[in-house]
């Protein structure tokens, strides 16, 4: 590697804006930052989530910065190919931080959560079918699993499009301790939930 090669890539290149949201993360009152950058000369297209929370003096100081928690556009694993996601979207709704990402056969909605000094997961909304030929029918069964981190209980319900009552429902409790902070979050564990 060249030095020129290799000074690039210390260079902070995440410099294309794909999200911004502004909201009360801290609950100060004051307004608090989310961006999610993209790093343009990676061949992968990483994707950094930051974390600005208000100070006192008015200004955002960066509290967190992840590089970890949105998959590459273009994964080494998939050899240049396109991740088939879209770039997740990022809510702030009541001093939560959601984070709406597609997953195969569906959808799943992270919830964080500031307190004890970290953002904190505390809700999982995941939704997903059983589809295989790439299109839903009146046969498609869609099983929505609801997880709160805090109390442990993880409920899957299934059911099929139009009907009024459930197929089936499951519940379980799962403690996970302590919680999983975003600092820490992978795009990887959603498998974990």
């Amino acid at each position: 590697m060249n030095l020129s090669a290799q000074s690039i890539k210390t260079k902070d290149n995440y410099t294309y804006q794909v999200r911004e949201e502004n909201g009360d993360l801290n609950n100060d009152g004051k307004m608090d930052k989310i961006t999610v950058k993209m790093d343009t000369v990676d061949e992968t297209r990483p994707l950094r989530l930051q974390i600005f929370l208000s100070q006192p003096n008015g200004k955002l100081t960066l509290a967190v910065s992840s590089t970890q928690i949105i998959e590459p556009q273009y994964p080494v694993e998939n050899q240049g190919k396109f991740n088939g996601y879209q770039i997740p979207d990022f809510f702030i709704e009541n001093g939560i931080l959601k984070m709406w990402s597609e997953i195969k056969s569906g959808n799943i909605t992270y919830d964080f959560k500031y307190q004890n000094g970290n953002f904190e997961l505390i809700y999982v909304n995941k939704l997903t079918n059983n589809a295989t030929k790439g299109y839903t029918d009146e046969n498609t069964i869609f099983t929505e699993t609801k997880f709160d981190l805090v109390t442990g209980i993880r409920t899957e319900t299934d059911e099929i499009s139009g009907s009024a009552k459930a197929l089936k429902a499951r519940k379980k409790r799962v403690l996970i301790r302590p919680l999983p902070t975003i600092q820490d979050f992978k795009f990887s564990d959603k498998e974990l939930y």
